[in-house]
């Protein structure tokens, strides 16, 4: 089981890099981790529950288990990463840029992606209600069993994007940023109120 004192004395000796070693069990609140280079890293089943862990790079990182809640991962990189089976919700990950990053069985409510880029990113049964996809560049994003209820999104194109099989109940968007996503027949009904019509019951 790591501690905070121990991994911060560790990324002193680095000059700033963490490199090939599994953290388990660190379990820490309003703390800051900033500045750092993580590569090869294994966070298993950690807590670091509102804290700062801003400006950072993550190459090939999992996160196993993990509750990162109302932690700011402001301007972080993120590359060839995985979150599995973790607790994210009240993240900010604004002004991130994320390639090949998969989200799985995660609950990532009311995270924050605003004015950030994501390549590759896919989201598979992950709950994202009332997340902010403000302002973003978006590149093959996948929502496999997604919960995108509330969501927002805002001058940000999912043109080419498939929401087929997303919850989207609830979700906030111009018809600008809609327009080349692909929807199935049930979500249309959603989306209806883009154009300003509505659906009278005939029963």
């Amino acid at each position: 089981m790591y501690i905070l004192n121990d991994l911060k004395k560790e990324i002193n000796e680095n000059d700033g890099k963490i490199e090939n070693i599994t953290i388990q069990g660190l379990n820490e609140q309003d703390e800051e981790i900033n500045d750092v280079e993580f590569i090869k890293v294994n966070f298993v089943n950690c807590k670091m529950v509102n804290c700062k862990m801003e400006n950072n790079y993550f190459t090939k990182v999992l996160f196993s288990g993990c509750d990162f809640s109302n932690t700011s991962f402001q301007n972080s990189n993120f590359h060839n990463c995985k979150f599995e089976n973790c607790k994210i919700e009240g993240a900010d990950f604004s002004e991130n840029l994320w390639s090949h990053v998969k989200l799985e069985n995660t609950k990532a409510n009311y995270i924050n992606l605003s004015n950030s880029t994501l390549k590759n990113a896919e989201f598979y049964n992950t709950n994202l209600r009332n997340s902010y996809f403000h302002e973003d560049k978006v590149k093959d994003l996948i929502f496999k069993g997604a919960d995108l209820a509330q969501a927002q999104f805002f001058k940000t194109s999912l043109n080419n994007i498939d929401l087929s099989d997303a919850n989207i109940e609830g979700f906030a968007i111009s018809i600008e940023d809609i327009k080349g996503a692909i929807i199935n027949e049930y979500q249309s009904i959603e989306l209806i109120y883009l154009i300003g019509v509505k659906i009278k019951d005939t029963m």
